[in-house]
């Protein structure tokens, strides 16, 4: 798997796997979706430079906090279209897809290249303590083991970290930031160049509109407002999509599926759920098959629950606000070394 592009993982032919796929792909799922796509891409867009036209009518004015508010939707909106170009889901051809995903890239101020890398390893080891990025954050401990590695202000972070998530999940988007410029700083991206100069236009557009625009207070607030949100809305789109479920070790037993579907949980809800979470609320389809059209996701879910109901696989689905409850009370559980007395030896 490369760091440039998140890759379907092959079964072998005899695999419960590959008879999964063979039902997937009968089912004519695995078909790109490219009207879908267009329109989606197409209002996501006219969102972004509404919103923008809509910022320099009001003009220097406190409502502007509300735009603020809808351009944290707008990016996270933006940033759904990135995630499934990194995944090929909208085009066959790589450089079209990479196309898109740059540009949407650009659009938020994120790295392309680098998201690529970092949820391809993800993807490869979901909830992996060693071997899955989102599992290994300086501010959170995932487990036991990780909360007793924990020092100084970091394990006092980790001792209250049930109660701090949420307030954290608003520096996700500043975070998202910071590690997509280190990233391009050290050329760990492939195309370097061409996003450092999506990234600095980025940053100059944004600050230039904002500052001319409203008054240094009120640009300054608006800012923090709109990445805190986005930050908020983006930390909640994925977090309940694995947190809470099982965790792996090195050497452990799980076949592709398995470890898939059992470090996986689905969001159930409608037409709202699918809009909002940009359809990583079919968490276990996706990880299953990464490169299938979002609107495909729901329609595969019917397949996969029942053949993980014939092959006696737990699959894991919830309401959302029940899936934030598993998430706190994980975090909660795996902390909870840190919370007991400390023991006086004589």
């Amino acid at each position: 798997m490369t760091s440039t592009q998140v890759a379907d993982t092959s079964a072998t032919a005899g695999s419960d796997f590959a008879e999964l796929s063979r039902l997937i792909k009968a089912a004519g799922l695995m078909r790109r979706r490219r009207r879908y796509y267009a329109a989606r891409i197409g209002l996501n867009l006219a969102a972004f430079g509404g919103g923008w036209v809509a910022f320099v009518f009001l003009g220097d004015s406190w409502w502007q906090l509300f735009l603020a508010a809808f351009f944290a939707m707008v990016f996270a909106q933006l940033s759904f279209i990135g995630h499934d170009a990194g995944h090929k889901q909208i085009f066959r051809s790589r450089k079209a897809n990479d196309a898109t995903g740059l540009v949407h890239g650009g659009l938020t101020g994120l790295s392309y290249g680098w998201w690529i890398g970092t949820h391809a390893r993800h993807h490869a080891n979901p909830n992996h303590e060693d071997e899955d990025p989102d599992v290994d954050i300086a501010a959170l401990a995932f487990s036991k083991a990780q909360s007793s590695r924990k020092r100084g202000f970091l394990r006092w972070m980790a001792k209250y970290q049930a109660f701090l998530f949420f307030p954290l999940l608003l520096l996700e988007g500043l975070n998202l930031h910071v590690s997509s410029v280190k990233a391009v700083w050290r050329k760990d991206v492939r195309r370097h160049k061409l996003e450092s100069a999506l990234l600095i236009a980025h940053l100059a557009a944004y600050l230039a509109a904002v500052f001319i625009v409203l008054s240094p207070l009120t640009g300054i607030i608006f800012i923090l407002v709109h990445q805190f949100l986005w930050g908020l809305y983006m930390g909640c789109s994925f977090a309940p999509n694995h947190k809470g479920m099982e965790m792996l070790a090195t050497g452990h037993q799980l076949d592709f599926l398995r470890k898939q579907v059992l470090t996986s949980r689905n969001v159930r809800g409608g037409p709202l759920t699918d809009f909002a979470l940009g359809g990583l609320n079919y968490q276990i389809e996706h990880h299953l098959f990464p490169s299938m059209a979002r609107p495909n996701l729901k329609h595969a879910q019917v397949i996969v629950r029942d053949f993980c109901a014939r092959h006696s696989i737990s699959y894991a689905q919830c309401g959302w606000l029940r899936s934030y409850g598993y998430v706190l009370q994980h975090l909660h559980e795996a902390s909870e070394p840190l919370r007991r007395p400390a023991t006086v030896t004589a």
